[in-house]
């Protein structure tokens, strides 16, 4: 499976990722430590990065979790990964949580991926509703819901807690598989 759009592909995690999600989360460090702490945590060395991406591959091929890479076509770097997690097959419904390269922001990059994936989502894995939940400070993460039609449901109470922080509220979007 590969999306293309732009000068960038979209693909499912790969086990020779490793050393570039390493690459890409060490750059990253700082935009990833609120939001991503666990993948951060475990990307910080290629080591750590050979093992978060075979597990990532595996969980991948069993349908649990989907971890897609963004990169440019053209050089191979990555710049964005995005995640469909908390798939639940009985309610046909999936989370999507991305990140994106401090170098790539606010490029509408995000936004095409999540349209994209949404797509795939619900034409070739069969779910039918796909959620974003973003913390309202986040602009960047509230405009890809907004962008890509997302309705807002709900404040989530202390949904999040970021290191070192107290719970945060988040912002529940979801967005549904038309019925033809």
């Amino acid at each position: 499976m590969q999306l293309n759009f732009a000068s960038y592909r979209i693909t499912p995690i790969h086990p020779k990722d490793g050393w570039s999600l390493c690459s890409f989360a060490v750059t990253n460090e700082d935009r990833l430590k609120r939001y991503f702490p666990k993948t951060l945590e475990q990307n910080l060395t290629p080591n750590l990065s050979n093992i978060f991406v075979a597990k990532k591959a595996k969980q991948f091929e069993f349908e649990e979790e989907f971890l897609f890479t963004i990169k440019e076509i053209e050089t191979h770097k990555l710049i964005g990964l995005v995640y469909i997690k908390e798939v639940n097959w009985t309610t046909k419904q999936g989370e999507f949580a991305y990140c994106i390269d401090y170098n790539f922001e606010g490029k509408g990059i995000i936004t095409e991926a999540v349209k994209q994936l949404s797509d795939h989502a619900f034409e070739n894995l069969g779910l039918q509703t796909l959620q974003i939940i973003a913390h309202k400070s986040n602009i960047g993460s509230l405009k890809v819901a907004k962008n890509n039609n997302f309705t807002h449901i709900k404040t989530l109470k202390n949904e999040h807690t970021p290191p070192g922080e107290q719970p945060l509220d988040m912002e529940l979007f979801e967005l549904y598989k038309e019925i033809e």
